[in-house]
């Protein structure tokens, strides 16, 4: 590769450089410093940076007046186009070897070297050790995760590695839980080919017709978690909003005894059937009914586990008792009275825990308070927050759905919910009840017969 030296006067910056590189200035101009300049900018025949933006600007700071230069010859316009986003895009795809990564820090500060020559610092070494103790973003989990199965901190992350593992595992036995539901829950236009259409016109192939249908699936791995930490074998677990499969396969794998109620007979009838399939014994209950007369079930609960719906966010059926069919008011209304009479068949000093988010009004585009609704009635029922988590869930179709959205109204795509924790009683006496947290090998669990589970 031939280079020359040019003044840097002559060298243009690219006009429409998608890559913001401030930030990093400061260190390329540190290393320049260290080790003199070792990478050449890269140009076109016009003399316009193809990759090295971030080498002109730390020269530039530096105060050199010259260069090390390589002009990209005999390439088209769109191939240098293309290199320039190539070059970018490929540092992102790598990841780091911490163990490695560490060995290697270490031993440059055991050298007295200084570690911001290298693009890191002492304080993010001190980081890694803590990291260690936690769990490792790119996979493995580290001891805290080994030990509660996901580290028990109010973020719940399941974009990482170790998550996405243990929830292709679960998935794997044949859980489906949209069985029983509409192809298309998410009534919005965002969701129901509208959306294309307003931004495509009619060619809605960039997309594809079921790119933005769908219903949400509850996470296995979250189910695992909360019968872990709130519950223990052999304990009774209602949940009032049942909805699909995944609650009830979950607590039977895992010892608990589940009852769920729901008010579409074939959503239970799907959840039945996934379950016959799946759970050997110990098979899950699922009613048909109103959760509204939950209380007549002659049942006494350890556990109160649901995720209820978002009130019309997702319309479940056209049945007037359907909550999702309500007004809001109304909707309420029954939402608080289903609360209290679960937490009646709640035992003393015991733990309840529903999944939630906040919830827009269609017309006006204003927040409900559905996440502060929630928690005043379990208060008023006579149950207490004792945690409140937030679920991190993969962006998928998100930042599709937001983009023109926020520009037009600066709505934020919403890509959490909130994981509620209540307690009924002192909390001392039913963390005691909730038992010793005994994380599972999942390929002992289903059996070597289930490929996925040793991921």
């Amino acid at each position: 590769m031939k280079t020359k030296t040019i003044a840097i006067e002559k060298i243009i910056p690219y006009a429409s450089n998608p890559r913001a590189n401030d930030l990093a200035v400061d260190k390329v101009a540190g290393s320049i410093k260290e080790y003199g300049f070792r990478q050449p900018i890269v140009v076109d025949k016009d003399m316009v940076i193809v990759v090295g933006h971030t080498r002109h600007k730390a020269a530039r700071q530096l105060g050199m007046t010259e260069v090390p230069v390589h002009i990209m010859e005999n390439k088209t316009r769109d191939q240098i186009k293309a290199y320039r986003l190539m070059d970018n895009k490929s540092n992102e795809e790598a990841s780091w070897d911490d163990d490695l990564l560490k060995l290697e820090l270490e031993s440059l500060s055991d050298a007295d070297f200084d570690l911001d020559l290298t693009g890191f610092n002492e304080d993010f070494l001190s980081a890694l050790d803590e990291e260690k103790d936690n769990h490792d973003d790119y996979g493995e989990p580290g001891s805290l995760a080994k030990k509660f199965l996901v580290p028990p901190f109010s973020v719940l992350d399941t974009r990482l590695g170790y998550w996405q593992n243990r929830k292709r595992s679960w998935v794997s036995l044949g859980i489906e839980s949209e069985i029983g539901r509409d192809e298309n829950l998410l009534k919005g236009d965002i969701f129901n080919g509208n959306w294309q259409k307003k931004t495509y016109g009619e060619d809605t192939s960039k997309f594809g017709a079921q790119t933005l249908k769908g219903s949400s699936v509850f996470d296995p791995v979250l189910c695992e978690l909360i019968y872990l930490w709130f519950s223990s074998q052999g304990s009774t677990v209602v949940d009032p909003f049942a909805g699909g499969s995944v609650r009830g396969i979950v607590a039977s794998k895992l010892g608990r005894n589940y009852i769920g109620v729901d008010l579409r007979k074939e959503q239970v009838e799907a959840n039945r059937e996934q379950a016959g399939n799946i759970c050997k014994d110990n098979i899950p209950v699922w009613e048909v009914g109103d959760s509204k007369t939950i209380d007549t079930l002659d049942v006494e609960a350890d556990l109160i586990f649901s995720c209820p719906p978002y009130h019309d966010l997702e319309v479940y059926s056209e049945e007037t008792d359907d909550l999702s069919n309500m007004d809001y008011e109304t909707f309420l209304t029954a939402y608080r009275a289903i609360i209290a009479k679960s937490l009646g068949m709640l035992k003393d000093n015991r733990f309840a825990c529903f999944v939630v988010t906040e919830i827009r009004d269609k017309k006006t585009g204003l927040c409900k308070n559905f996440v502060r609704e929630t928690v005043s009635a379990f208060k008023d029922a006579g149950a207490i927050l004792y945690n409140d988590a937030i679920l991190v869930n993969v962006a998928g179709s998100l930042p599709l759905r937001t983009k023109n959205g926020f520009v037009k109204s600066r709505k934020l795509g919403r890509m959490h919910q909130n994981v509620l924790i209540f307690v009924k009683g002192d909390p001392v006496k039913a963390t005691e009840e909730a038992g010793y947290v005994e994380v599972t090998d999942l390929e002992e669990m289903f059996g070597e017969t289930n490929e996925l589970a040793e991921g």
